[in-house]
């Protein structure tokens, strides 16, 4: 399960880009208040330990369940270690999943923040800032005391962005995480909780060699590929699904059967999978079924550090999919014929 954690200093907009980011993904918004107003409510005061406690239940089951990641907000004082271990505890129940982490800083000038303490929105979902003076107060003695912008180069992380968002809209701000960290799109959600994916039995490889036929025929019509699974023998099929280290599964919609993957991993290197091949039956396909069924693969190896697989760079709608899902290319090619080359693509874990 991925998680988007945008950081930033006081009223820089962490929420309500979180907002306008969870209306174009298929995350869902936590945010740093969602815990601490109630314990405010409740106990009448702020109470870390209470706040902490209740995250965790939030994070523990929300890991279970089918959703595809969250978005999680968050004030980091970069001059304190126990900050520093709090994200690392955090992003280490995600990455556990198998989950990827994005890591967003968001950064604007005092006067602009200071207008948007005063925001309707803010106010609206943070009772404990209606006092605006109050709140502006806390937020300028947070500011001295502790150290809540990053210095250059001071994040270590593979996938961070760092946004200058003082004159920019929320919804702006989203549509330049998305496209940065090649988000996938909403639409997926409801595909995602549909989706099953089922290994298959020994008795049932004929139903996936007939599948199989009729799901690379089109490509096979086009490219005239002698290697195409569009005219793979049965008896391949199943020494496939004997090897230790590879095993097909049905790719199930509302209860359909209507596609399947092989899964692998290479011998001696347990964490490195890779895909091939995989398919949804013509029928189905145009429906995200195939970006769902590879982002729940994801969940069920959380074991593994990178995926590999290749498709065909003449058909910019795999290379589409693949790319939305993570996959970057290696620049490894192979030709196969005059019409049809094949490209290498990875996703690191």
């Amino acid at each position: 399960m991925d998680l988007i954690l945008i950081i930033g200093s006081g009223a820089v907009g962490k929420m309500t880009v979180g907002q306008e980011l969870m209306k174009i993904t298929d995350l869902r918004l936590f945010h740093n208040h969602m815990t601490i107003e109630p314990v405010i409510e409740i106990w009448g005061y702020f109470n870390g330990a209470a706040v902490n406690k209740l995250r965790d239940v939030v994070f523990d089951e929300f890991i279970k369940s089918d959703n595809v990641g969250m978005i999680f907000t968050y004030m980091w004082a970069f001059d304190e270690q126990s900050d520093w271990d709090y994200v690392k505890y955090v992003t280490d129940k995600f990455e556990a999943t198998g989950g990827t982490v994005y890591y967003v800083e968001l950064v604007a000038d005092q006067a602009v923040r200071l207008e948007r303490n005063k925001s309707e929105n803010r106010l609206k979902n943070k009772a404990s800032k209606r006092d605006v003076q109050v709140s502006e107060e806390r937020m300028l003695r947070e500011e001295t005391k502790y150290r809540i912008v990053s210095r250059d180069g001071e994040i270590p992380f593979k996938n961070y962005i760092k946004i200058d968002n003082t004159n920019r809209e929320p919804a702006d701000v989203a549509r330049e995480i998305k496209e940065y960290f090649k988000l996938p799109d909403k639409v997926i959600t409801d595909v995602y909780r549909m989706i099953k994916i089922d290994p298959i039995k020994p008795q049932e490889i004929e139903i996936l060699h007939e599948m199989q036929i009729r799901s690379f025929m089109p490509l096979y019509e086009k490219y005239h590929d002698e290697g195409s699974p569009a005219i793979e023998p049965i008896e391949k099929l199943k020494a496939r699904e004997e090897m230790d280290n590879r095993k097909y599964y049905f790719i199930t919609y509302q209860g359909a059967r209507v596609g399947a993957v092989n899964i692998g991993h290479r011998t001696g290197e347990a964490d490195i999978f890779w895909i091939s091949p995989i398919f949804v039956d013509p029928k189905y396909q145009n429906k995200g079924i195939a970006q769902a069924a590879i982002h729940k693969i994801f969940t069920m190896f959380p074991e593994a550090k990178e995926w590999c697989l290749d498709t065909i760079l003449q058909e910019p709608g795999n290379c589409h999919l693949y790319e939305k899902c993570g996959f970057k290319r290696t620049g490894e090619e192979k030709v196969i014929n005059d019409a049809m080359t094949l490209i290498d693509y990875v996703k690191k874990m």
